[in-house]
């Protein structure tokens, strides 16, 4: 998990801003210290490790899976399966389509996304949706981050997240995913929590690896 709660799992830093202030750690969330402001590093694997994903991968919230164990997830969630075989069995929506048409064309920013895949005001809350289930589903991912730029080709405003394909992510940091058998790969990864943490429930268990 990348926020400071474990969700009955296992976090980086089991803490979050709110309760920092009653721990004893030279770790503290939005000070912009980029080394001891676990905000900070969600970007910093993005930008200086080729083997750390970062998005909204666990229970719709943010999470870090490393190289080592990506094609194990992929394999689990994915089970063999593309985005159009998913699409047409109506696993995946008009809204989620509509993204992932647009990402799948190269990396492209958050604002630009939305006015790309031609969501309205109204329809934020399917676009946000669709997005997080994309994320959870392993078709896209986060690759950084950007600025809008004005007339007068300045940065302004604040930092919009940049989403990619996970294969164009994986691509462009000079990997590829090994193909994993589904059942073993969960298997490798409950063992996994379960070094981690002895007390994870099976239920719990199951969403994490599932989504």
């Amino acid at each position: 998990m990348g926020g400071g709660n474990p969700k009955g799992i296992f976090a980086v830093i089991d803490f979050d801003w709110k309760e920092q202030e009653f721990v004893d750690s030279p770790i503290k969330w939005h000070t912009g210290d980029p080394d001891t402001d676990p905000w900070e590093w969600r970007m910093r694997v993005l930008y200086e490790c080729d083997d750390i994903a970062y998005s909204k991968l666990f229970f719709k919230t943010s999470g870090y899976i490393t190289l080592d164990w990506y094609p194990y997830f992929y394999a689990a969630r994915r089970q063999g399966a593309d985005f159009d075989y998913e699409y047409r069995r109506g696993r995946l929506g008009d809204a989620a389509r509509r993204i992932y048409e647009v990402v799948s064309d190269g990396e492209v920013a958050l604002h630009e996304l939305k006015r790309l895949a031609h969501f309205t005001r109204d329809e934020n809350s399917r676009f946000e949706r669709a997005l997080v289930e994309l994320q959870m589903k392993m078709y896209i991912t986060m690759c950084g981050e950007t600025r809008k730029l004005g007339l007068n080709g300045r940065e302004y405003g604040w930092s919009s997240t940049m989403f990619t394909t996970v294969e164009g992510f994986w691509q462009s940091r000079g990997h590829s995913l090994p193909i994993c058998d589904a059942e073993e790969s969960f298997e490798r990864i409950r063992d996994r929590i379960l070094e981690l943490n002895l007390s994870a429930e099976q239920r719990t268990i199951d969403r994490f690896i599932y989504g």
